[in-house]
Formats: structure tokens, C-alpha cells, sequence
């Protein structure tokens, strides 16, 4: 039962998180203390690119990222979405039946028990998740893929 929700949770997060690093604003706050604010374009091999109005396009290793955030404060939308994302996974059969294969899968296991993951989910660490290979592994699994397309 424990896997089951643990499951259900973290594909929440997964699905949530492919729209929160486009098109929004933030603030990334640097291990040296600056801070940008720009749009978090793509992530790929460790490295950030960020549209920024004053900075142009840059690139930015992930390690040297502390933080990404909202630039303004939220009123809750990645709550908001994520409660909309399970109320349509819950009302889709072919949705949660892929769900359920996901508890089978050795690789969704593994993100399951890694405790930097688990850290970085409590913790609500979007660039620690975003950083970790085996986390974006798991977004870009075919089960994901295709639970993300019946979503559409």
C-alpha cells in the first residue's frame, strides 16, 4: 500500500513539474548569492538555460543553482494543478491503469528509494529534482509519456 501512494504522489510531482519550468517567470538564486530572474528554458546535462530580459539567453550549471522559485508570490497554483491533474488521473481508467503498472516498473522503484529524491520532493527542491538523472529519467519513461498524452 505504502508503494501505491508513494506512487501515485510522486507521479503527481512528475506531471507537475513539466509545466512548471516553462513559460513562468523565477527567481534563480546562485550558490555566490546573485539572483536572476528569467524563464527557465531546458534543462540538459546538468546545464540551465535561461531567457532573461536583461541577461539575453544564458546557460548556468546546475550546481552553481541554490534555488529556483516563483518570482511573485503563488496563490497556490501548483497545488491547484496538481489537484486538477488527480482529479482527471482519477476519472480516467486507462490513466490509472497505467498507474498501476508504474508500481511494477524497477526503474520508478528506484526513484522511489533514493533518499536525495524523497529529500528533494519533501523539501519541494524543483532544481535538486530537476538536477537528478534518475527523476528525469522517470519523466521521460513511456509510461509517463503516454499517461501525459491521455492528459492532453
Amino acid at each position: 500500500m505504502r508503494l501505491g501512494i508513494l506512487c501515485w504522489f510522486l507521479l503527481i510531482l512528475a506531471l507537475s513539474f513539466r509545466s512548471v519550468s516553462a513559460g513562468e517567470l523565477k527567481e534563480i538564486d546562485l550558490t555566490d548569492g546573485t539572483t536572476i530572474v528569467g524563464d527557465v528554458q531546458s534543462l540538459s546535462n546538468g546545464i540551465y538555460t535561461i531567457q532573461s530580459d536583461s541577461l539575453g539567453i544564458i546557460k548556468i550549471e546546475a550546481s552553481k543553482i541554490r534555488s529556483i522559485h516563483a518570482k511573485a508570490p503563488s496563490s497556490g497554483t501548483s497545488a491547484g494543478e496538481a489537484q486538477s491533474l488527480q482529479k482527471r488521473m482519477l476519472s480516467d481508467m486507462e490513466i490509472m491503469s497505467l498507474i498501476q503498472t508504474l508500481q511494477d516498473d524497477p526503474n520508478f522503484k528506484k526513484v522511489l528509494e533514493d533518499p536525495e529524491i524523497m529529500k528533494a520532493v519533501n523539501a519541494g527542491d524543483v532544481a535538486a529534482l530537476q538536477a537528478n538523472p534518475q527523476f528525469m529519467k522517470l519523466l521521460n519513461s513511456a509510461t509517463v509519456k503516454e499517461i501525459e498524452r491521455k492528459l492532453k
